[in-house]
């Protein structure tokens, strides 16, 4: 019997210097390797709290730009001020966006706004609680912006234009434009991050961004069949439109989808009905921060600066494309 316990009481004592007693050591090991594989301490009192390597302060930093438009767009819409009115401190100071205004929303499309407002402040706060981030580059918002974006999807000159602002189905059209980007980026960067906090941080983030997604398309699922102003059009043949003008700006394939799919498309090939977008096996799609310039830019091109981003998002991996 002296053996099994000389056994037992030799591996505590070296479980204890491993987790207990040793727990320093074992903890500056890990900042050496940190210091040896080119890891830099974040801001302090983040999420994790702990030491992030620059490819996933890089990671992190890139969606600050989308998570800025969602955020101004949604606060005006619903709110009727954006960030300088929440708390100016999150903008670092950057320019104010153009074209914001106050949209005309039902009641209970101006609740959804608002709580998606106060939604992608939290994000922002997150985001900059594990990483120093960068000032709110220039943002437009204006309806010319989003009445070009809607006219390009659909390859013809409206009359009257497209207006974000007048009526709650536009919003919600407009509103079709942006989270599903940011959503498809933060898949995009999961499998790319190498450390427990920059990717738990991804992952609440990209639950909210999807649940924002899933509401917007399931209200315009609705009205499906109705049709936009007088443009003739129905609304999930627009969300079509605006998809694949998406698919085009990325230039890496079918990424997104509207509400209504061909035969055999949907999922598992058995629905037209396509309420929520994914692959094959009913997967997000992902994209990657090449892709998501081309597409917010409206150019295609992460190089060529314009649509939200007239002088073009800021962080290292948007600024290294232009630079």
């Amino acid at each position: 019997m002296a053996a099994p316990v000389t056994f037992a009481v030799v591996a505590a004592v070296a479980l204890v210097a491993l987790c207990g007693g040793g727990g320093a050591r074992a903890q500056d090991m890990d900042n050496e390797w940190a210091r040896n594989r080119g890891f830099y301490g974040g801001t302090g009192g983040g999420v994790g709290g702990g030491l992030l390597p620059q490819s996933d302060v890089d990671l992190l930093e890139f969606p600050l730009n989308l998570e800025y438009l969602e955020a101004e767009f949604f606060c005006w819409s619903a709110l009727g001020y954006g960030l300088d009115g929440i708390d100016a401190s999150l903008t670092g100071g950057g320019p104010a966006p153009v074209g914001a205004q106050t949209a005309a929303l039902t009641p209970f499309v101006r609740d959804i706004a608002t709580q998606f407002c106060y939604q992608e402040v939290g994000h922002l706060r997150a985001i900059k609680q594990n990483v120093k981030g960068f000032p709110r580059p220039l943002l437009d918002i204006s309806a010319a912006n989003f009445g070009k974006i809607v006219e390009t999807a659909m390859n013809t000159t409206l009359d009257p234009p497209f207006n974000p602002y007048e009526n709650s189905l536009n919003f919600l059209l407009a509103s079709y434009i942006i989270p599903y980007v940011g959503l498809t980026g933060y898949v995009g960067a999961n499998p790319r991050l190498l450390t427990p906090q920059a990717r738990k941080l991804v992952a609440g983030l990209l639950g909210v961004e999807s649940a924002q997604d899933a509401v917007i398309r399931a209200l315009l699922y609705e009205h499906g069949l109705s049709r936009v102003a007088s443009y003739g059009v129905g609304v999930a043949e627009l969300t079509a439109h605006i998809s694949e003008l998406r698919n085009v700006l990325g230039r890496k394939g079918v990424k997104d989808e509207g509400l209504v799919v061909a035969p055999g498309q949907g999922p598992e090939g058995q629905t037209v009905g396509n309420i929520i977008a994914g692959d094959r096996f009913s997967l997000a799609y992902d994209r990657t921060p090449e892709e998501i310039l081309g597409v917010v830019y409206g150019s295609g091109d992460p190089a060529k600066a314009g649509g939200f981003f007239p002088q073009g998002a800021d962080g290292r991996i948007a600024r290294a494309f232009i630079a």
